[in-house]
């Protein structure tokens, strides 16, 4: 597994980065197919390991913060925690999210090799925007994205490995679609690529409307979010000061903290 060479191939994908904000794939350290638990776990690193260091470097090269999903050793083993790291121009970690929602379903069972996480994301502003983390399977759980709506996000951030399948890539579009109109936020999924995964990574607009389609193959794009733009649409549909709040209620049990 070169899980260094992984950095490089993005750095060259890139070639040039302008973006204020770089999302990776989900599994961009390494997949897990073909893996036992045991083999995953000692693949896998503490959020000090090389992997990250060499994230670091790219973020401080191209003056950018990047997210990166790092299979992280647990005290569980063989399990290892899902977890993305957003990561400075200065090349530090300011904020973490552990996948919630593991995919046991469709015949893919991610719990016999990670552990899941127990608190919401983090709203961390970045370039003026305030953005929350979520992972691949977390698209299908909608409440999770109310909730970051609620706590101030503009932006979600989804590092994807959308397996392959019937519709599937429809599937993810469609998801990816509604979380951001029924929140009005923008939502931005980096999707992996290869023979299980299908690629097509995405941003969509508050109104639920996909930018950018990235089809298959491994490709880099750069969108602009304008929120300007998201403050506008959220005047003209107030949809989060409109719910029923006097009739039911969404509770969070432990609340994202707001990071600068």
């Amino acid at each position: 597994m070169n899980k260094l060479g992984n950095v490089e191939r993005v750095r060259r994908l890139a070639r040039r980065v302008e973006a204020d904000l770089v999302i990776l794939p989900e599994y961009s350290m390494f997949p897990l197919e073909g893996l036992s638990p045991e083999e995953v776990y000692a693949l896998s690193e503490d959020l000090g390991g090389l992997f990250l260091e060499e994230v670091s470097r790219f973020a401080e090269e191209f003056s950018t913060y990047v997210l990166a999903p790092v299979l992280e050793r647990s005290g569980a083993p063989p399990r290892v925690y899902n977890t993305s790291v957003l990561v400075s121009p200065r090349g530090a970690a300011v904020a973490t999210y552990r996948k919630l929602h593991l995919m046991d379903a469709l015949g893919v069972r991610e719990s016999t090799y990670v552990v899941p996480g127990d608190r919401l994301s983090p709203i961390v502003e970045v370039a003026g925007a305030r953005v929350a983390i979520a992972v691949c399977f977390d698209l299908r759980f909608p409440e999770l994205f109310r909730l970051y709506a609620l706590a101030g996000a503009e932006v979600v951030a989804v590092p994807a490995a959308w397996y392959r399948g019937a519709l599937k890539e429809e599937v993810l579009h469609v998801l990816a679609r509604a979380r951001a109109a029924e929140n009005t936020v923008y939502v931005a999924v980096a999707n992996q690529y290869s023979d299980r995964f299908t690629g097509r990574s995405t941003a969509v607009d508050p109104l639920g409307v996909a930018m950018v389609d990235l089809g298959v193959g491994e490709r880099y794009a750069e969108v602009v979010l304008d929120l300007d733009y998201l403050e506008e649409i959220r005047k003209q549909l107030p949809l989060l000061s409109l719910r029923r709040v006097d009739v039911y209620e969404l509770r969070q049990l432990k609340p994202p903290a707001t990071q600068p």
